[in-house]
């Protein structure tokens, strides 16, 4: 990964996005020394808040099972049918 000042960032910033662009390699921006934000790629960002949705779904339905918050087949298709009337 990248490191770059945010001094650099502030003089260099068109040079600094056409290299994120071309590498798709996020860029850590630091202020005095310490990890400040991350420079990503529009399309590797948009692509990370997809798979977190992903995640948060299964993450749920995992609690929903743990938590015996479940439904056999049948009456998952009674409710199913209930809801698209």
């Amino acid at each position: 990964m990248k490191t770059e000042l945010v001094t650099n960032l502030k003089r260099q910033a068109t040079k600094i996005l056409a290299d994120l662009h071309s590498s798709k390699e996020p860029v850590l921006i630091t202020e005095h020394g310490r990890p400040s934000a991350y420079l990503l790629d529009v399309d590797d960002y948009e692509s990370m808040q997809e798979r977190l949705k992903i995640l948060e779904g299964i993450s749920r339905g995992e609690i929903c099972y743990l938590e015996g918050r479940v439904a056999s087949n049948s009456q998952a298709k009674e409710r199913m049918a209930k809801w698209l009337r």
